[in-house]
């Protein structure tokens, strides 16, 4: 322990998963969380684990088409791990970012077309 400690500080992975959801959705592109592929949709598209110390997370995307898939997936990991580390002072190992689809916009069918 360090001196002038009082006793030990546990963060919870779910604090981790928020960080990580609510920074990656405010990435330009990200159109929405994806599936973690976990039955229960606790954690809305972040797997976020600690080992040795250090954060690992798992985030799965739907970007816009409009948008470059690969400069967003790495502004995702910049901006996670920077959120992760400012926040809760933890280091990162690896943030691993899939893109699980695409969304367009949506068309408009107009009602009354002109011939």
């Amino acid at each position: 322990m360090d001196e002038g400690s009082q006793g030990t500080i546990t963060i919870s992975t779910m604090v981790l998963n928020t960080i990580a959801r609510l920074t990656t959705l405010n990435v330009p592109g990200v159109a929405r969380m994806g599936n973690n592929g976990q039955l229960i949709q606790t954690n809305s598209g972040t797997i976020v684990k600690v080992v040795n110390g250090k954060v690992k997370a798992d985030i799965y995307i739907v970007v816009r088409s409009d948008t470059n898939f690969y400069e967003t997936g790495q502004l995702i990991q910049r901006e996670v791990a920077r959120s992760i580390k400012e926040i809760v002072g933890m280091d990162v190992q690896a943030i691993n970012v899939y893109i699980q689809d695409v969304e367009y916009p949506a068309t408009t069918v107009d009602p009354n077309p002109t011939d």
